[in-house]
């Protein structure tokens, strides 16, 4: 993990260090499945009804190989191989494909419906997670069913309220306490499978295909519930440039699947041994006078897996600013030693307002399962596209190769989707809806900064044909110090020099053109993040890049890069900055509607001298209208 201090070095922690972070971190979603997944498949499958023992063994079945195939062969074996420098999740893949296809217009909106999706994904965790542990106190005190919304609603409140101070110190001990909650999962489990040992069966694959075709089309709703099992497994990947590859997968492998298995199979035996079980499983495996502790054991991992997942749409969103998806926001750096500790207010605040709103608008945990799974499954899905991707080529495997390891993949999401979707009505447009809204967003944002770019270079001058019309310019006025001029387009004059030529004719001593650009490597070495052209004594062009994961600190950077000769002063240097204006073009290359749109987002961007880490008092912004 980088350090917010370019001259320091983390030590390395240990494998099992790692290994036990990522208990705490990477699997806190998938870990708290249990409290609702077999519940609500015997629900889809019973409708009321009382469980019948071959459902009950064909829904393990297919809860347990949803775990083999999806997470461990999906995730475990052939994603997390597609790192990128380390870093892995949507926007890595994305990066990735990029690198082996150029800017592709199709793999960039591949990669923004993924990113929306995920997001869908992000508001609904919290409220399923916290509102299905509380609701377990009315198994203890039936008359608190009242009180579940209020107590849910205030700890969901309290959570998001703890992120600015961030979660450094409290995050030490998400290993540990998740790695209890899964050896109580399993020790439970365990003490149940005596109830019907033929629960065991599940393991063989035909339980699970024998329902699907005795059901046929009304297996549907079944496996969209089941699929509740596998929701944040591309957690796995998402969170690999925190612990390692082979950290997640020793994980999985010794903790995680084992316990998971362990706990469906108890339940389902628990089920078949007592239908009426069914109701709630999972908190009915344990004797009367545990459940209390149980309760509250469920409500800390659900809060540790909510934690897990705000923490992952920050780091998300953070990567969507780099990458030019989204306007600039203002990120906080909450960690003095690990630079992936962030937080940003906007997205806090937008997560917390969704994240209410579901609970309060669909009530229970069963409602809620309504709206889970398409959102997931769709990502799902979009994270198979782009691995064939980068498999195919930038890997350069064969096509019979890659699509004999991803095709039955494919399918088996494709299904999940459509069995995802008969949840539609009830719910799962929510998710839907909210991906298509960020879609609409990030699309109109890449869009509209590309129009921009080309009317600005269509208006703009040569930066060279500028600087030798200087040369013994009789108006200029030649005063001492360095001047910095940030701009998009390296080969042209930024408008923020020839308004200060134009207006105040002033020219320092050196003046250097700063571009400031996104690299598709999730970190770029500080010694690697400034290159510099000299063009005249006055005049040197400057080339900062920095990482999709990095802290955008021009003048941090700049400060590093004086071995390559920079004179660099930070309270002798001024900053100049071009703060554009937009006027709405009556038939320009947007739609009306669009066009709103983008000049919306531009007036939330953050500030670019906030942004960049520029001092205000050295920050000197000039103004430059642009018609779209």
């Amino acid at each position: 993990m980088p350090t917010s201090d370019p001259g320091r070095v983390a030590r390395p922690a240990s494998t099992l260090a790692l290994a036990v972070g990522s208990v705490g971190v990477v699997y806190g979603d998938i870990g708290t499945s249990p409290l609702y997944a077999l519940r609500e498949g015997l629900a889809a499958a019973t409708r009321g009804g009382q469980a019948q023992s071959g459902d009950v063994l064909g829904i393990v079945s297919l809860l347990l190989w949803l775990l083999i195939l999806i997470a461990t062969f999906k995730y475990v074996v052939l994603i997390l191989r597609a790192d990128n420098r380390g870093e892995g999740g949507t926007l890595s893949l994305l990066a990735l494909g990029q690198r082996a296809l150029g800017k592709n217009r199709l793999l960039l909106m591949l990669g923004i419906v993924g990113t929306s999706l995920f997001f869908g994904d992000a508001m609904i965790t919290p409220a399923i997670s916290v509102l299905s542990a509380v609701e377990g106190v009315t198994l203890i005190v039936p008359t608190f069913a009242p009180y579940v919304i209020p107590v849910t609603i205030g700890i969901i409140i309290a959570l998001f309220a703890a992120q600015r101070r961030g979660t450094e110190r409290i995050s030490r001990l998400f290993g540990p306490i998740m790695l209890a909650w899964f050896a109580l999962m399993a020790v439970m489990g365990l003490s149940h499978i005596a109830d019907a040992p033929r629960i065991l069966g599940a393991f063989s694959p035909v339980p699970g295909v024998q329902f699907l075709f005795n059901h046929g089309a009304s297996a549907l709703p079944v496996l969209g519930s089941v699929f509740l099992a596998i929701t944040g497994a591309e957690a796995l990947y998402a969170d690999m440039g925190h612990f390692g590859r082979r950290p997640i997968r020793l994980a999985w492998v010794i903790v995680v699947f084992p316990s998971l298995a362990l706990s469906y199979l108890g339940q389902g035996a628990l089920v078949l041994a007592d239908p009426t079980a069914a109701r709630d499983p999972f908190f009915l495996m344990a004797p009367s006078w545990a459940l209390p502790g149980l309760v509250a054991f469920a409500t800390v991992a659900t809060v540790i897996a909510s934690q897990a997942v705000i923490t992952g749409a920050f780091s998300v969103a953070h990567q969507a600013v780099q990458l030019g998806l989204l306007p600039r926001m203002e990120v906080r750096h909450t960690s003095e030693t690990q630079l992936g500790q962030i937080y940003i207010p906007r997205m806090n605040a937008i997560l917390l307002m969704c994240v209410v709103v579901l609970v309060l608008a669909f009530g229970s945990s069963a409602n809620l399962a309504t709206a889970y799974g398409i959102a997931v499954t769709g990502e799902m899905l979009v994270t198979t596209i782009l691995a064939f991707v980068v498999y195919r080529y930038l890997w350069k495997w064969s096509v019979p190769l890659a699509l004999a390891m991803l095709a039955p993949l494919a399918v088996i999401e494709i299904g999940l989707f459509a069995a995802n979707l008969t949840k539609f009505m009830q719910g799962g447009y929510l998710p839907l809806m909210v991906a298509a809204l960020l879609v609409i967003v990030m699309a109109t944002w890449v869009r509209g900064n590309r129009i921009v770019q080309d009317k600005s270079r269509s208006d703009s001058v040569p930066l060279t044909t500028l600087i030798d019309s200087l040369k013994g310019s009789a108006n200029l006025r030649h005063v001492g110090g360095t001047a910095m001029f940030l701009t998009a387009e390296s080969v042209v004059a930024p408008p923020a020099l020839l308004h200060n030529l134009k207006h105040n004719q002033v020219l320092h001593d050196r003046n250097y053109i700063v571009t400031v650009a996104t690299s598709n490597a999730p970190h770029v070495a500080p010694a690697d993040q400034v290159v510099t052209e000299p063009l005249t004594d006055n005049f040197t062009r400057v080339f900062v890049t920095f990482g999709y994961m990095d802290d955008p600190n021009v003048p941090r950077a700049l400060a590093l890069a004086r071995r390559l000769g920079i004179k660099f002063e930070i309270m002798a240097t001024s900053f100049f900055i071009n703060r554009r204006s937009y006027k709405l073009a009556e038939h320009g290359a947007m739609r009306g509607w669009q066009q709103r749109l983008y000049v919306a987002m531009t007036k939330t961007a953050t500030n670019a001298p906030a942004y960049y880490h520029l001092p205000p008092n050295r920050v000197i912004e000039l103004g430059q209208q642009i018609v779209i």
